[in-house]
């Protein structure tokens, strides 16, 4: 009777891990230096430039009740820039609160917050026509990966996997995002 007991304990414990495993260290078949994206220019990124630094990667929108984060998010890179953060926002019309096209985002993030972290054109972050990066963040790092709305924040370690994710509300300058960051720069 004991050992059918402890055999259900330890199943139910080792299920209960397999929850809370950290989805980093899942086996990725490409990481995120692996792709490429088109800035708000119409130049191709090849994120591979990124290597051994930390990308913060926002969909973004304009004409969101979280778009005042704009300024937070160019407070990150203003701070962490140097130490090896790359703050990459993506303009999306997944939520319908976007600008038309890439110029008037352009203009738009440059006149109200002096964006100077990397832009890229206008994509879909969720469903069928999200753009690589997003299904590949699925693929490897399942549903918390996906927005849910703008301003949602899927950190990338140095090695390219999904380190963590952070919903909407949570404010770029937070000390929870603060502190991922900051172990992530320096492991």
């Amino acid at each position: 009777m004991k050992s059918k007991f402890y055999s259900k304990l330890t199943i139910l414990t080792l299920l209960i891990m397999s929850i809370f495993t950290n989805l980093s260290s899942a086996n990725y078949d490409k990481v995120f230096f692996d792709h490429t994206i088109k800035s708000i220019d119409g130049d191709i990124i090849d994120l591979s430039k990124y290597k051994n630094k930390v990308v913060l990667l926002v969909n973004v929108a304009s004409y969101c009740g979280f778009t005042k984060q704009y300024g937070d998010l160019q407070n990150l890179w203003d701070n962490y820039k140097e130490k090896g953060l790359v703050v990459m926002g993506v303009p999306s019309k997944s939520f319908g609160q976007e600008k038309e096209n890439e110029n008037e985002v352009k203009n738009f993030c440059e006149v109200n917050f002096n964006i100077t972290f990397p832009l890229t054109s206008i994509y879909d972050v969720k469903g069928e026509d999200a753009h690589e990066i997003y299904k590949w963040a699925k693929k490897n790092y399942g549903k918390k990966s996906i927005p849910k709305w703008n301003f949602h924040k899927i950190l990338i370690n140095k090695d390219g996997k999904i380190e963590d994710t952070f919903a909407s509300f949570t404010n770029p300058n937070s000390s929870k995002i603060k502190k991922k960051i900051e172990d992530a720069l320096y492991r």
